[in-house]
């Protein structure tokens, strides 16, 4: 049955097919001429799960655990598990994902086809570099064994591949050992751009875990001005001073609430505008009060803010929003302050702006998204034409800046642009399915004229 379909940012709305994949043994449902995309929580952003007018084959079913070395932390699921369902069993045994992006809910399989990264980059890159194997389904009928030695041109083509290649059926990667859910976290308030760097470079060496949220409308000295996150896994050593493990019982730890809650409508469309994202981040910043604040967070508040509100893309209403992020070189600080600039004076703003460096481990996946720089995550409520016309003005500056932009939360990139920061696409389209394909993909490989 066809069916209306969306992104997580409710752009664009599409038609198509879905075929839900329920056993990793299954064959292909190859009986139309449609061309097909995997498909799993569907938290990209963008058009990279979407298939106008296609099939999407629903993986969520692909839900199964297969193995687990207890001894080295290697797991073999399904591509359909989600990141939550890894948490759920395997926190509690004392074992973590070895790096997350903001949000939980995503497949296996969908964190491979994007590559996705997290606040550890500058540790341990992205979640490709822990991936040993899959298997991968051609439209062929062929199932292939992919890992770095047996057909590494499509193990690195399938590593953020968006989803191209075929469709991964099982994964294999190692989680890492953590001694607690805890997470010692410190919070430092900084003025400017120039602090953020200075507190990045220092926080690097020192922790794990580092991004910050930054006031994307403040200016003059205040440009970049924000809240920087820092945070450890907690040791063996608090565990046992601070008794953890006795239910929370200490008061200095921030214990995750059990209540998840739902944004229960849509915002109206002028709900988030200029004046009231620039109230709101001026309550953020001012709200902590001390430089400096530190204690113990469960992990959940840590890394995932976002997944206590289900449904918050709603908080943007009908018309949706677009995610905008850039890498841009580490060397010239001054690309970072002339986007914020640019978005201060263009009348728009973004909700959510988290600004973070990557460290140099590089990927395997032939198009994979990180690299060493600096980048800046931007939420743009959807206000028509203007909000278009100022990511193209950006897509520029990151251009003419040698960055690149993040293909599995773009909506609307041209095919110069895209082409252009990923030379490297015409390598990946030798590898991919003939019969997989994306609305993304269709949209930025046509013809540059």
């Amino acid at each position: 049955m066809t069916q209306q379909f969306e992104s997580w940012g409710r752009f664009p709305r599409v038609s198509q097919t879905i075929k839900t994949i329920r056993w990793r043994h299954a064959i292909l449902p190859l009986d139309t001429k449609s061309t097909i995309l995997p498909h799993g929580l569907g938290r990209s952003y963008g058009d990279v799960c979407l298939n106008d007018n296609g099939l999407l084959l629903h993986t969520r079913q692909l839900n199964r655990f297969i193995s687990f070395d207890e001894q080295t932390g290697l797991l073999r699921c399904e591509a359909g598990v989600s990141f939550a369902e890894i948490l759920q069993h395997f926190v509690p045994r004392g074992w973590f994902l070895p790096t997350t992006p903001g949000t939980k809910f995503v497949t296996v399989g969908g964190a491979i086809a994007n590559d996705v990264h997290g606040k550890n980059h500058h540790r341990a890159g992205t979640f490709g570099r822990h991936v040993t194997q899959f298997e991968l389904i051609t439209s062929d009928g062929q199932r292939h064994l992919c890992s770095p030695q047996n057909k590494p041109e499509y193990f690195n083509a399938t590593i953020g591949g968006l989803g191209l290649t075929g469709l991964i059926t099982w994964a294999e990667f190692h989680l890492r050992p953590i001694q607690h859910r805890a997470i010692h976290q410190q919070v430092v308030k900084f003025a400017n751009l120039e602090d953020f760097f200075r507190l990045s470079t220092e926080s690097d060496e020192k922790y794990e875990y580092t991004m910050a949220w930054v006031d994307c409308l403040a200016q003059g000295d205040n440009v970049g001005r924000g809240i920087f996150f820092r945070g450890n896994h907690v040791t063996s050593t608090e565990v046992d001073a601070l008794d953890l493990d006795n239910q929370w019982k200490t008061p200095l730890v921030q214990k995750l609430p059990e209540v998840m809650r739902t944004m229960p409508i849509n915002l109206p469309s002028f709900a988030l505008n200029s004046l009231t994202v620039k109230a709101f981040n001026f309550l953020l910043y001012h709200k902590q009060r001390q430089p400096i604040i530190e204690g113990f967070v469960d992990y959940e508040p840590f890394f995932y803010p976002l997944d206590s509100i289900l449904e918050w893309k709603r908080l943007y209403g009908t018309n949706g929003f677009l995610q905008y992020q850039f890498v841009v070189p580490y060397e010239d600080h001054q690309v970072i302050r002339k986007i914020l600039q640019t978005i201060a004076k263009s009348g728009l703003s973004s909700f959510l702006a988290v600004l973070k460096t990557f460290g140099s481990i590089e990927s395997p996946g032939l198009l994979s998204f990180p690299r060493k720089g600096v980048t800046l995550a931007l939420d743009f409520p959807i206000k028509g034409e203007q909000t278009f016309l100022l990511l193209d003005r950006l897509d520029n500056m990151v251009l003419d800046a040698g960055g690149v932009v993040y293909p599995c939360k773009d909506a609307r990139l041209s095919p110069r642009h895209f082409q252009a920061y990923y030379p490297q696409w015409e390598e990946l389209a030798q590898q991919t399915d003939s019969r997989f394909s994306s609305s993304f993909w269709r949209r930025v490989t046509r013809s540059v004229i």
